[in-house]
């Protein structure tokens, strides 16, 4: 039931009608006093007795029977004003009173902060942020109040095209537009391409197994995939899947395959010059860039020893092996780099594979194999398997030995060192000394320019030059601390991110302790009737609760460090958002990975992705300036990666995260908001998104 929001003013208009009778009331009392004021003149004392605070007392009482005998108006002889001039004046009387006080107070404010700020700059400052934060905030509710408030409300679902649909990926209408070669298959974000409707999940749907089983068998429904496309599949992987009647399995040392992925992966060790595979992380290898990986297998058999691979692919309406890597619990997203740079920093990775990938190595003057150069750290591998490699079958191929030959003296000429060549599969190693660039400009691809070497490749183009020489981080992989050490960089290494080695320290710390927490709240009780938190004696989620993570502000991967440390079975996707600080170089050095990207558009990824999506001052930093996009198409976007009973945690101020719970009930996920103990300005908003199946209608 809805109160009145100023009790004091009802009845206002018979307060009105009272100060009209009382002012009627007080002439004709005054009239025989004036008369006998002229004739015996006014005493001094008289005179010196009036005060116009005394007429505001008269005005303002209830009504002219309870104004006392002795609280009358005494008029001026020598400036006879009427009733309603002298109430005018003490009105402008009150006001400058009132006028004075305010700048009173401001001014002892303003001398307070000063000496505040001789006491303790820090606190002074961390005051003046709270109130610049809190006007921010209050302007972007009002805003979503004013202009977006209609759009949350509506909430519908998407119709059923847009069950596996990833927008800014429509190679159709790119191709109407006229992009070619290539560039129909990138990222094209227009402001059509903003989706504000809730995915749903088809209606065979099922919750994805646990890790480890779901990383070998999947639903067949849940990845839009059937056995023709499977079979029909030019990755290496399509003879290790078995379909069953709803399912499909994935074997890893089948007597049935000949080349299996366990042997596979041995056969690269032994060419690099290792034992097995198990010795890559002791050569400096910890992050692969898998392009074009099929279905994740290599990814899934390398992440038992040790090494995270990230496989990217091109959008696939269908039979998507992004979708399907994810799905296996494994890290994957869409890109391609046809036209545009990889959305990676140089110098990023420590192995880059390449499978049957359908990349024509040799077109475009090989400006693609100057990208791999690009992303791979120094005295990194470039391992290639294809059937153009295979220099015998090649033979009788006279097109494909004159790719091969462009490939072999392209990478010649790019310093690359090779290593071995076995059947379809060659491996190269990429210079650790950078001196040979320089020595090789007459025959080789020259180095970019400054202006053109840049650790942010977000849409940039594609440049036929070497990149990565003049970058601080130019450190061989041999060189670097071997995993897991490599996860807490030396203080060397973090200078060169300008890092301090206690503030990253101190970030990891608290990390530490906010993920002991995290974890205790994903659990059903918070959402009970029962008022209490999770406590000691109630079971503590599995550690295989959640698998894909998505952390949508990573900051310097404090939060994928404390998962690992805390031996959750977990691997993050750690995101920089183009609208903040560049981390992402750090964030790759690590040891971990991680991607750029503009949280106005679309995530390069499939609908129901990720188990669990994070994000620690994302609010603010998007509200803090004038973005294309409200802070409801981040929502949207955030329903449509995660999986039905995912989770969402989002930490920021409590403003915004007030704002932030009314639009997840629009969005139908469950929510609870939990205070913070260490700081009262902010709290965490911790959801879960429902299950909801799109129903099947008999045909």
């Amino acid at each position: 039931m809805s109160r009145p929001l100023h009790r004091g003013f009802s009845g206002g208009g018979r307060l009105s009608e009272n100060i009209q009778e009382f002012l009627e009331d007080s002439q004709m009392k005054f009239k025989p006093e004036k008369e006998d004021l002229d004739k015996n003149r006014l005493s001094s004392d008289v005179m010196s007795s009036w005060n116009p605070f005394q007429s505001v007392v008269s005005i303002i009482s209830p009504s002219k029977q309870s104004v006392p005998e002795k609280c009358y108006i005494v008029p001026d002889p020598y400036s006879p004003l009427s009733s309603r001039k002298r109430y005018k004046l003490t009105l402008f009387l009150l006001k400058l009173s009132l006028f004075v006080i305010v700048i009173l107070a401001l001014t002892g404010s303003f001398w307070w902060t000063i000496s505040l700020t001789t006491a303790s700059r820090t606190h002074t400052f961390r005051g003046y942020r709270r109130l610049q934060e809190q006007l921010v905030s209050d302007l972007w509710d009002i805003g979503e109040l004013s202009l977006g408030s209609s759009r949350i409300k509506e909430s519908e679902f998407c119709s059923l095209e847009s069950e596996n649909y990833i927008p800014c990926f429509n190679i159709t209408e790119n191709l109407e537009l006229g992009l070619t070669e290539g560039q129909e298959q990138d990222r094209h974000c227009g402001p059509t391409s903003k989706q504000n409707c809730l995915v749903l999940a088809p209606s065979g749907y099922k919750i994805p197994h646990r890790w480890p089983t779901g990383r070998d068998v999947i639903w067949i429904d849940n990845v839009k995939i059937n056995a023709q496309e499977v079979l029909s599949s030019g990755s290496l992987t399509k003879r290790m899947m078995l379909l069953d009647e709803d399912q499909i399995s994935f074997s890893f040392a089948s007597s049935m395959v000949d080349d299996s992925i366990e042997d596979y992966s041995h056969q690269i060790a032994e060419m690099i010059g290792l034992r097995n595979e198990s010795y890559l992380v002791q050569a400096g290898v910890r992050t692969v860039l898998d392009i074009g990986c099929g279905f994740g297998s290599l990814g899934a058999h390398l992440f038992q020893k040790q090494l995270l691979t990230m496989c990217i692919a091109n959008y696939e309406s269908s039979g998507s092996q992004v979708k399907i890597t994810l799905e296996r619990g494994l890290p994957a997203m869409v890109a391609s780099f046809a036209a545009k740079k990889l959305p990676f920093p140089s110098l990023s990775f420590d192995m880059v594979h390449s499978v049957w990938d359908g990349i024509a190595w040799n077109h475009k003057d090989g400006i693609h194999l100057i990208e791999v150069d690009r992303v791979l750290r120094p005295g990194g591998y470039f391992v290639w398997t294809s059937p153009i490699a295979n220099t015998r079958a090649s033979v009788k191929n006279k097109d494909n030995l004159k790719k091969w030959d462009f490939v072999r003296n392209f990478a010649k000429n790019l310093c690359w060192e090779l290593l071995s060549q076995q059947d379809n599969t060659v491996v190269w190693k990429k210079p650790s000394d950078k001196d040979c660039y320089t020595s090789n400009q007459g025959s080789g691809p020259y180095v970019c320019k400054a202006g053109h070497d840049v650790e942010s490749p977000h849409y940039h183009p594609l440049e036929a030059c070497i990149g990565g020489t003049r970058s601080r981080r130019w450190i061989p992989i041999e060189k670097r601390p071997k995993w897991p050490s490599r996860a807490t960089l030396n203080p060397k290494e973090l200078a060169v991110h300008g890092v301090l080695f206690d503030d990253l320290t101190e970030d990891d710390f608290n990390w530490k302790s906010a993920v002991r927490n995290y974890w205790s709240l994903l659990s059903p009780l918070i959402f009970s009737d029962h008022p209490k938190r999770p406590g000691i004696e109630d079971p503590v989620p599995p550690y295989n609760m959640v698998r894909n993570v998505l952390d949508m502000n990573a900051h310097f991967g404090g939060f994928n460090s404390a998962l690992l440390e805390a031996g959750k079975s977990v691997w993050v996707m750690n995101v920089v958002p183009t609208s903040g600080p560049n981390n992402l170089p750090l964030i790759l050095d690590r040891g971990f990975l991680g991607v750029l990207h503009d949280w106005c558009e679309a995530f390069p990824t499939y609908p129901r992705t990720y188990d669990l999506v994070h994000a620690e001052g994302l609010l603010l930093l998007e509200t803090a300036k004038q973005r294309r996009c409200s802070i409801v198409d981040v929502f949207f976007e955030i329903d449509r990666l995660l999986r039905p009973e995912g989770w969402v945690i989002l930490r920021d101020m409590t403003s915004l995260i007030e704002t932030a719970r009314t639009i997840a009930a629009r969005l139908k996920w469950e929510a609870r908001v939990v205070e913070i103990e260490s700081n009262s300005d902010e709290k965490l908003l911790v959801c879960q998104k429902p299950f909801i199946k799109r129903r099947s209608y008999p045909s």
